[in-house]
C-alpha cells in the first residue's frame, strides 16, 4: 500500500464518528442485526429508520458500548469496539438516551435533581454544571420547571429533560433511540430544532432512530433498515428511489365502490379522507394515469393528480415488491346506510381536577358514519374528553349526547352502545389472543353461537390466525393493537372511540389498522372517533378539531384548516442551500423566526413571491451561503398543527405579560 493511499485511508477514517463493516448481532437464534456496512460522518445528524424489530436499536446499544455483538468490526471515532475494555474508552466522549419516555431518569426527582445526579456521575466540575445547566433548560424550555417531579411531566417535557442529562457532560457523539415516539408534533419539532442547534454551535455527531418515516428528512444522510437487514442508505432523496413507481391521487365519486374497483388491479392504495392514493408500479405519471382512468371507466373522477410519494409509499411498495405482502381484508357487512343525524354531540363540556382545568367549554358534533379527529399536544385534554363522552367521568359542566343517549345520564345504555379503546389499557396480557376476545365478549352479553362467529372474524380481521394461543402480551406492537380493535368490535357498537390507537405500531400495521377503519366507517357505517399524535393519520380523517390547553381552537376539515394556515401565514417555502446548518441559525436570527432544518434543506413560513425570493437569497448571501433553490411546499397536518399551537402559546405569553 502506498503512503498516498495510506494517508487518504487515515484522513477519512478521521472524519468519521461511527464506522461499521459486516455488523451483525444475534440473540439466540434469532438475528437482530444482519452484517449491516454504515459509516457515520462526524458533525452529521444520521438517521436509522425502520419499524419495530428491524435491529435499530441494537446497533445503536452496540455502538454505545452496553451490548456485545457476534460478527464484524465496530469502530467509534478511532477506537475498535471489541471488548468491555475499548468500550469503556469512549464512553465518556458519547452520551446514550435509551427508548421509552424518561425510563432512564427517575421520576420522584425533580427536573434539576435528574440533571445534577446525571453530572455528578459523569464528573461534570460543579463550577460547570450551573453554566450548562442554565444554558440547556433555556434550550430545551424546561427552565420554568425546575422544581417539577420528573413524573409531572408530560411525554414532550421527559424525552427534553432526557435529552439534558444525556448532553450534561458535552459528548461529542449522542445516541437517541426513537426519541420523538410518543411525543406530540410541537415537542417532535422542539426536539429537531435543539438538535439542529447543537450541531452548528457544537459540532456534535447524532445518530437517531426513530420508527416515523415521515421523520427521514429531518437526516443528512440515513439509514432505511427492515428485519436486521439495511434496504437503502443515504441522503434521503436517495432513499426515496428506492422503489419504482408513480404515486396518483385522486378524488372520485362512490369512493368505498371505487376503492373495491381499483383493489382487483392494484395492490397498494389507501383512502385518506375523501380522497384514494394508488401506487402505480413501475409506471411513468402518464401511463400510470392512464391505467387509473381506464379502471375506473364507469365512475366519476373529479379531481386526478401525480403526488410525490412519502418514504412510508416507497418502503411499503418496496416490502411488497419483495413478496411481504399485508394479508386481504375479511369481508365487512353492510351497516345501516342511514348517514343523517348526529352519532356525537358536545355542548359546553368541561372538567376541572380541584384548580386544575382539564377541558374548558369544548363543543363539537360527529355525524353518523363519520371519522372524526381529536388532535392535540400531550396535556390538551383529549382522553378527558373521551372519557366524558363514554361515560366514565363526569362532566364538571356541560352536555352530550352519544349515540341517542344522555351521557352523563345513560353511562351503561352508552357503553352497550360504543367501542372504546382506550391509551392505557384495552386487553389482559396474561390472557390468550382467544381467551381476551371470549372475554370482552362474555362481558357484552353475547351467546355461543355469537360468540364463536365474533371470535374468527376478528382473527381475521387481526391477520391473527396462528396466533390464537399466544399471550397477548408477547404479540408485535402492530398484532396486539390489532386484537384490542377487534376485542372493542366484538359486540357490533355504533360508535368507536380510539385513543392514540397506533402509538409505537410500525408503518405496515398503522396501514392495516387504518384499512379496517375506513372499511368499518364506509361500509358498515361505524361512527369513529380517534385521537392520534400522527398527522400523517390525522389526514384519513373527515373532520378535524384541534385543542390546546383545554380548549377547541380549531374545528373544520383537513384541507380548509391548511387552507386557512396558508391565508394567514402565506405559505411554506423550501430553500435549499450549500451550508444548511449555518442557514438556519441566520434565518432564525433575522425575520423568519420559524425557520426549520430539513436535512439539506430549510423550510420557512413565508410567501412565495419574488421580494421574499430575494430577500432570502440576499440575507443567506451576505453570510456567505449560496442558494441552490427555492420552492413552495404544500403544507402538511403537522404544519397546520405546530403553527396553530405555537400561535396559541404566542397568545398565551402576550396575555400573561
Amino acid at each position: 500500500m502506498t503512503a498516498t493511499v495510506q494517508m487518504s485511508e487515515a484522513k477519512a477514517s478521521a472524519s468519521l464518528a461511527v464506522s461499521a463493516r459486516g455488523f451483525s448481532k444475534r440473540y439466540g437464534k434469532d438475528t437482530a442485526v444482519n452484517r449491516i456496512d454504515l459509516d457515520i460522518h462526524k458533525g452529521e445528524i444520521y438517521g436509522l429508520i425502520g419499524p419495530d424489530g428491524a435491529g435499530k436499536s441494537s446497533f445503536m446499544k452496540a455502538v454505545a458500548g452496553v451490548l456485545s455483538f457476534e460478527e464484524g468490526t465496530l469502530q467509534v471515532f478511532d477506537t475498535q469496539v471489541d471488548s468491555e475494555a475499548s468500550a469503556e474508552l469512549i464512553k465518556q466522549r458519547i452520551g446514550f438516551m435509551p427508548q421509552g419516555l424518561g425510563l432512564n431518569m427517575y421520576p420522584d426527582l425533580s427536573v434539576e435533581e435528574n440533571i445534577d445526579f446525571f453530572a455528578r456521575l459523569r464528573l461534570v466540575p460543579e463550577k460547570e454544571l450551573t453554566s450548562r445547566k442554565h444554558r440547556l433548560l433555556g434550550m430545551t424550555r424546561l427552565e420554568a420547571f425546575r422544581d417539577r417531579p420528573m413524573k409531572n411531566l408530560s411525554g414532550g417535557m421527559k424525552q427534553k429533560l432526557g435529552l439534558v442529562c444525556t448532553l450534561i457532560h458535552e459528548p461529542e457523539l449522542i445516541i437517541l433511540d426513537e426519541p420523538t415516539t410518543g411525543v406530540d408534533p410541537v415537542s417532535r419539532r422542539d426536539f429537531w430544532s435543539i438538535l439542529a442547534r447543537l450541531l452548528r454551535e457544537q459540532g456534535i455527531t447524532a445518530l437517531v432512530s426513530t420508527a416515523y418515516m415521515d421523520e427521514a428528512t429531518r437526516f443528512q444522510r440515513a439509514a432505511l433498515m427492515y428485519q436486521g437487514k439495511v434496504l437503502a442508505e443515504g441522503e434521503p432523496d436517495v432513499i426515496g428511489n428506492l422503489a419504482q413507481g408513480t404515486m396518483i391521487t385522486i378524488d372520485v365519486d362512490s369512493q368505498a365502490d371505487a376503492l373495491q374497483t381499483l383493489s382487483r388491479q392494484f395492490e397498494q392504495i389507501e383512502a385518506v379522507g375523501s380522497r384514494l392514493r394508488i401506487w402505480v408500479d413501475e409506471a411513468d405519471a402518464m401511463l400510470a394515469e392512464q391505467q387509473l382512468r381506464d379502471a375506473l371507466a364507469g365512475f366519476t373522477i373529479q379531481h386526478l393528480e401525480c403526488d410525490t410519494p412519502g418514504l412510508e409509499d416507497v418502503f411499503v411498495a418496496k416490502l411488497r415488491q419483495e413478496g411481504n405482502v399485508v394479508a386481504d381484508l375479511p369481508a365487512f357487512e353492510a351497516g345501516n346506510n342511514d348517514k343523517t343525524g348526529v352519532a356525537i354531540e358536545a355542548h359546553e363540556l368541561s372538567k376541572r381536577f380541584d384548580d386544575f382545568t382539564a377541558v374548558d367549554k369544548i363543543s363539537f358534533t360527529v355525524p353518523k358514519g363519520e371519522i372524526f379527529g381529536l388532535l392535540g399536544a400531550n396535556g390538551a385534554g383529549k382522553t378527558t374528553a373521551i372519557k366524558m363522552l363514554t361515560g366514565i367521568q363526569l362532566p364538571t359542566r356541560g352536555e352530550g349526547q352519544v349515540a341517542g343517549a344522555n351521557m352523563s345520564t345513560a353511562a351503561q345504555l352508552i357503553k352497550q352502545r360504543i367501542g372504546y379503546m382506550s391509551q392505557a389499557f384495552s386487553l389482559y396480557l396474561d390472557l390468550s389472543v382467544s381467551e381476551n376476545i371470549n372475554l370482552f365478549a362474555g362481558v357484552y352479553g353475547l351467546d355461543s353461537k355469537m360468540r364463536r362467529e365474533r371470535s374468527a372474524w376478528i382473527i381475521e380481521l387481526a391477520d391473527l390466525q396462528g396466533y390464537e394461543k399466544e399471550l397477548a402480551g408477547s404479540l408485535p406492537m402492530g398484532l396486539r393493537q390489532r386484537l384490542a380493535l377487534g376485542c372493542a368490535l366484538v359486540h357490533k357498537p355504533q360508535i368507536l372511540f380510539l385513543d392514540e390507537p397506533t402509538s409505537g405500531v410500525d408503518p405496515l400495521g398503522r396501514r392495516r389498522f387504518w384499512e379496517i377503519l375506513f372499511n368499518l366507517a364506509r361500509v358498515q357505517n361505524v361512527t369513529i372517533l380517534a385521537t392520534t399524535h400522527y398527522m400523517s393519520e390525522a389526514e384519513h380523517c373527515d373532520h378535524l378539531a384541534l385543542m390546546y390547553a383545554g380548549r377547541i381552537v380549531a374545528d373544520d376539515t383537513p384541507d380548509n384548516m391548511k387552507a386557512a394556515v396558508t391565508a394567514e401565514a402565506g405559505g411554506l417555502l423550501e430553500v435549499s442551500v450549500d451550508k444548511p446548518i449555518v442557514a438556519v441559525g441566520v434565518l432564525e436570527e433575522s425575520q423568519y423566526k420559524g425557520a426549520a432544518l430539513f436535512g439539506r434543506q430549510i423550510h420557512l413560513w413565508a410567501p412565495d413571491d419574488q421580494t421574499n425570493r430575494s430577500r432570502i437569497t440576499s440575507l443567506l448571501a451576505d453570510a456567505g451561503i449560496s442558494v441552490l433553490g427555492m420552492q413552495a411546499r404544500t403544507l402538511s397536518m403537522e404544519d397546520v398543527f405546530v403553527y396553530r399551537v405555537l400561535q396559541q402559546e404566542q397568545a398565551r405569553e402576550k396575555n400573561a405579560a
